[in-house]
């Protein structure tokens, strides 16, 4: 008897653990859909991109220097369970007197989820719908989604805004299980002295970048790890628009990107975590 009461504690504190962790729900379809950008929106926030957001751009260059954020793609990269293999191809040398040879290559790989690469709105659901409520069935396909395709993101010029956490922590790389809070990204803003207008792109610096050409597969096993965090909850949407269509929240920033130079930006384990829906395109540097 003992023991099955001690059974059904355990249950209970089981349970109740488990609803404390789960601390946020996505609001209903009625409260985020249409998006603010309309009903058959594919772009979310890359609709901030128009001639003033590269006016605004270019306004700030001072030196013409570019920084390369994407990284080489190769064998060796952070994969995870998934592959990426290259192989070339020598095909033929000319036998005329011009000696023209060619070469040419083989590349097998899941391409929209290794290395440096920029996640769309078909990445995420809520349940079974995408952004913008489009139902998953109706939408994937066996060859592709039908829906939310890369080319309709566009070009984006736009201001970057740099927010170097690890050297506000003084380290070179934050933690293996470092949470990064709102307090740090307004940190951060504030040592930079700047301002987030809607359309910015935010690039986060956690350090592990570091670790691309090193050990490949230390961030992968970073992202998998319990206990690994991100950034803000969802119920604190500092760094995108709020999921719901009419939030009025002051600290909505409607990014059109926030960049990172680790595997992803969302806590891990899931704490109720949610993503998707919101209007900002993500992707990883």
């Amino acid at each position: 008897m003992n023991r099955i009461i001690m059974t059904v504690l355990l249950a209970l504190i089981g349970a109740l653990a488990s609803a404390n962790a789960q601390t946020w729900s996505p609001p209903s379809e009625a409260e985020r859909c249409p998006s603010k950008w309309g009903a058959g929106d594919e772009r979310g926030s890359a609709n901030h991109m128009g001639p003033e957001t590269v006016l605004r751009a270019t306004r700030l260059i001072r030196q013409g220097q570019t920084v390369e954020l994407g990284h080489v793609l190769h064998a060796g990269m952070p994969l995870g369970n998934r592959q990426f293999s290259l192989l070339t191809k020598p095909t033929f040398m000319n036998p005329e007197s011009n000696q023209r040879g060619s070469n040419e290559e083989l590349v097998v790989t899941e391409l929209g989820q290794v290395g440096t690469q920029f996640d769309g709105f078909a990445h995420q659901t809520v349940g079974d719908k995408l952004y913008n409520c489009f139902p998953v069935d109706e939408t994937l396909t066996r060859t592709g989604f039908t829906r939310f395709g890369m080319q309709n993101i566009g070009t984006l010029m736009t201001r970057g805004v740099l927010l170097d956490i690890a050297k506000l922590k003084g380290v070179e790389m934050l933690p293996n299980n470092y949470e990064i809070t709102v307090e740090d990204l307004q940190q951060a803003l504030a040592r930079a002295n700047l301002t987030l207008q809607p359309g910015d792109a935010v690039i986060i610096n956690t350090g592990w970048g570091r670790l691309w050409t090193r050990d490949g597969q230390r961030p992968r096993h970073r992202h998998r790890r319990g206990g690994v965090a991100r950034y803000p909850r969802p119920d604190d949407p500092w760094l995108g628009q709020s999921a719901r269509r009419d939030s009025t929240e002051p600290r909505s920033t409607d990014l059109a990107a926030h960049p990172s130079d680790d595997v992803g930006r969302k806590r891990h384990p899931s704490a109720g975590a949610f993503e998707s829906g919101r209007p900002c395109r993500a992707g990883r540097v």
